[in-house]
């Protein structure tokens, strides 16, 4: 049978983009489907734009931090900001990237399908254009479709008042005073941007404590640095049962318990940042009999192929936030390479311990592996003891000559065999130092192998260094 295509991608986010160049360089014939804007979320409403305004909040901080600077032996004037500046700086940003993302697919032979896509039976997609229906065959079919923002019963968006990130990252206003929904990385990101540029927040958390899905040893130290000194309010075990849109904003708050109502609260304005759901609707799987889970994901095997009760569908696969495996977009991308091996013969499953994640506050967090606990839960399991290693930003040369001391590294390692088993850091360019431990777990390397590592002097890599060269002398002399 002949088909249009070798690979029909529904989606053009970075992992339906990583998966295009990757089916390209092997030779297949490829075309990607996109209903709205090239790049998906993360290029047009999450990743990138919000690093842009992470950009601008954080230089206004710093360079607001007189003492930092007289320590430095320098001396500044007022700072001021251009609220529509700013924005324009993202928005510009997300037009060059999503312009270099699709030229790079046209550039390769790549046939970009405008309109929604859905599957039409096996091996077939139909398309909505904005000039009818359009039907193509493919040999293999990668479902690359991304989240969207979750809002919670009993919360009323608008848009203006009350919103998620998608309209949070146009930064079209500054509230005085905004109440954040969730503590999460998105939460924490925006608390940064606002009160760096000058807002007071108010988070809320349902969870008894902030920073739930955080190893407890960094989510205690960025308590005290992000949170703390900065005007930021706190509830946590507090629902918002209520969010209403307005002038003021009022916000509901219940005991998690009970559900009932402790408290009232008007702001001027509400972030809804309560995590993601998969943009699974409507795209036709119960054509081939595929049924998604209760949390609206697209069932998949370690191969990333689709399943039915339980058996993979011939041809037909599923990427990225979809699937909710790990909703992050280097976490599609690697999953979308991983297809495409798949597609040309050479199965490929993706090591997700080995992933690492960040939320680039001001300093930054970093994870990758497993937290403390999880460690721990996994020894009890599994019978091996867990050990655990902290070193600080503050004992660091470089850190030291940057002034920006606060911060810690942590590793986590198996007592017998020195297998890394997760590493967080917290502190300046965290999102950077994690590679190395993100690297060394994908290899299932030792604390012992790493301590024997050589690290430029004076850099902040050295914290880590600092951590391996302890833990393998934790092994050496138990």
């Amino acid at each position: 049978m002949s088909f249009d295509y070798d690979l029909v991608i529904l989606g053009a986010g970075v992992g339906g983009h990583g998966a295009a160049l990757h089916a390209v360089s092997v030779g297949l014939k490829t075309a990607i489907v996109e209903a709205s804007d090239m790049g998906g979320t993360c290029v047009n409403r999450g990743c990138i734009p919000s690093k842009a305004l992470l950009a601008a909040a954080g230089r206004v901080r710093e360079l607001r931090q007189a003492s930092h600077w007289q320590a430095l032996g320098i001396q500044l004037g007022a700072v001021n900001v251009d609220r529509a500046g700013v924005a324009a700086h993202a928005d510009q940003l997300v037009q060059k990237i999503r312009g270099d993302l699709t030229n790079s697919l046209k550039r390769l032979g790549v046939d970009i399908l405008i309109g929604r896509g859905k599957v039409a039976g096996s091996q077939k997609v139909s398309i909505h254009t904005p000039n009818g229906e359009k039907t193509v065959t493919a040999k293999d079919i990668i479902i690359a479709t991304g989240s969207v923002p979750w809002v919670p019963p009993g919360i009323e968006v608008d848009g203006k008042t009350v919103y998620t990130s998608d309209e949070a990252i146009k930064l079209d206003w500054l509230p005085q005073w905004v109440a954040i929904i969730g503590s999460g990385y998105i939460g924490l990101e925006f608390a940064d941007i606002y009160t760096a540029l000058g807002c007071e927040v108010t988070m809320i958390e349902a969870l008894d404590q902030l920073m739930p899905t955080f190893d407890p040893d960094i989510a205690k130290q960025a308590q005290r640095v992000l949170i703390a000194p900065r005007d930021i309010e706190t509830y946590s075990g507090k629902l918002a049962k209520r969010v209403i849109p307005g002038t003021p904003v009022v916000i509901e708050l219940a005991d998690t318990q009970t559900k009932e109502v402790v408290e009232v609260l008007e702001v001027d304005a509400c972030l809804v940042a309560t995590g993601r759901i998969p943009a699974t609707e409507d795209l036709g799987l119960d054509s081939v009999g595929v049924s998604l889970d209760r949390r609206g994901f697209i069932p998949v095997d370690d191969y990333l192929a689709v399943t039915r009760e339980g058996e993979p569908v011939p041809h037909l696969w599923a990427i990225g936030d979809a699937t909710g495996k790990m909703m992050l977009a280097h976490a599609a991308s690697a999953q979308g390479i991983a297809v495409v091996e798949s597609i040309v013969g050479r199965p490929y499953s993706v090591d997700y311990r080995s992933i690492p994640a960040a939320a680039f506050t001001h300093p930054e967090m970093s994870f990758v592996g497993l937290t403390e606990p999880q460690a721990r839960d996994l020894g009890e399991k599994e019978g091996f003891e867990v050990k655990v290693v902290r070193t600080y930003f503050k004992g660091n040369s470089k850190a030291l000559a940057e002034g920006e001391t606060d911060g810690l590294a942590k590793v986590i390692f198996r007592a017998d065999t020195g297998e890394l088993l997760g590493a967080h850091i917290f502190g300046l360019h965290a999102s950077d130092l994690i590679q190395e431990a993100a690297n060394a777990i994908r290899d299932r390397q030792s604390v012992s192998h790493l301590a024997f590592n050589v690290h430029t002097h004076p850099t902040l890599s050295e914290v880590l260094d600092e951590a391996f060269k302890r833990a393998h002398e934790m092994m050496s002399h138990p």
